[in-house]
């Protein structure tokens, strides 16, 4: 197999550095690998092309083990589990499947509950290897069960979403919701292998395509304004699911993480740049409940708020809030929040994992590239909340 490697060795961001090198080309070999360095012993590939599924070559050298088990969902399942399957009988005697329910809602304990109860009803042991067919809430499950079942089993990630492509997927994130606060329950453990198949992104709907968008767009602002202005001049063709625009735009966001993610894998500085709208957008989720937005539409709108609140305390400057808007719009997604009580969203804010001491921290931008975390007085952030908020929005439909 022919792979054109994107390794990232660059240095820690000081206050006048971006991210460099970004090549709007695709790979005529058609298979990418972008490497998380993490050492000898956990550092993996992301492996990225057309038809990845039906290539025997990208299946090679998997850990050795008895038994696999593919954790799916009921949407998903029916769609690609076969051929997973096929790429996996020849190495594993027995491989074994598992079809969890569909939506953020269902990344709960009950959940996770039915992997243990697969495993375990199916004599799993240390070696067997989990294979996670599916977008984000499968991802954060299965990697969750890996990283606790027998205190740790090998685990790859074959992301269906564009979301889990450019972001859930990479970097060894697990974690289960609770009803206060959205991923408050999980680990960091990382997976052997992420193989995304571009293809899989032909049957992906229209909301869930936008969705993983916005975790796209969100490179641009905190690390890399020439990918910023690649999608502005390219989002019709992202739109229009066209293989050679989403090829750049899942190795150019997987660059970025690789890159983050090398440096800061536990997130006790840097990687905390990752979470640019997160912030307010859990805090949609979570005062909304699980599953009435999807997670990209909640953070499309967090980006705004997150933006207008650095305008507010002098970094980012207001026009730049008007392009992102007119970017998100591009690839519909919306650019207000739910009018909730700006109480309610301040109590779910306040659960956010980068808060420290009861004070809520925040993404925000100095300029357009350069992203830091800080505090913010709790009158701005009132501000914020009551500009980018909208009644109307409140009955936004996941499925528009």
């Amino acid at each position: 197999m022919t792979l054109s490697s994107h390794n990232l060795n660059l240095p820690e961001l000081s206050a006048k550095d971006t991210l460099i090198g970004f090549d709007p080309r695709v790979s005529v070999e058609g298979v990418e690998e972008v490497r998380i360095d993490l050492g000898q012993a956990r550092s993996y590939s992301i492996l990225i092309g057309e038809g990845l599924l039906s290539r025997d070559e990208v299946w090679s050298d998997l850990p050795k083990a008895r038994a696999a088990l593919i954790v799916t969902n009921t949407t998903v399942g029916p769609l690609y589990e076969e051929k997973l399957r096929a790429r996996l009988q020849s190495q594993y005697q027995q491989v074994w499947s598992l079809h969890l329910p569909d939506g953020e809602e269902h990344k709960t304990w009950e959940s996770l509950n039915l992997i243990f109860d697969k495993l375990l009803g199916s004599g799993a042991d240390r070696k067997t290897v989990l294979f996670a067919l599916g977008g984000g809430v499968v991802g954060d499950l299965t990697g969750f069960a890996a990283a606790t079942f027998m205190r740790g089993v090998p685990f790859v990630q074959v992301p269906t979403t564009l979301l889990a492509q450019v972001d859930s997927s990479v970097g060894g994130k697990t974690a289960i919701n609770h009803p206060m606060g959205k991923n408050m329950v999980g680990a960091f453990y990382q997976p052997e292998r992420v193989i995304c198949d571009l293809s899989v992104l032909n049957t992906l709907p229209a909301p869930e395509l936008s969705a993983g968008l916005a975790e796209v767009i969100k490179y641009g602002p905190i690390a890399d304004p020439l990918f910023l202005d690649w999608l502005e001049q390219n989002m019709d063709l992202l739109m229009q699911k066209d293989p050679k625009a989403l090829a750049v735009c899942v190795r150019r966001s997987c660059e970025i993480k690789a890159w983050v993610v090398g440096l800061d894998e536990r997130e006790s500085g840097l990687r905390e740049i990752l979470n640019f709208g997160h912030t307010f957008g859990h805090a949609i989720e979570s005062g909304l409940g699980f599953g009435k937005w999807l997670h990209g539409q909640a953070v499309a709108a967090g980006m705004v708020m997150a933006s207008e609140l650095s305008v507010l305390l002098g970094g980012v400057e207001a026009p730049f809030v008007s392009r992102l808007k007119a970017l998100l719009a591009k690839a519909h997604l919306p650019t207000v929040g739910p009018d909730l009580p700006p109480q309610t969203y301040l109590e779910h804010m306040r659960m956010d994992k980068k808060s420290v001491a009861g004070d809520i921290r925040f993404v925000l931008l100095s300029c357009v590239g350069k992203a830091h975390v800080r505090t913010a007085p709790e009158a701005e952030v009132i501000s914020v909340l009551k500009q980018c908020t909208s009644a109307q929005a409140l009955g936004y439909a996941v499925t528009p």
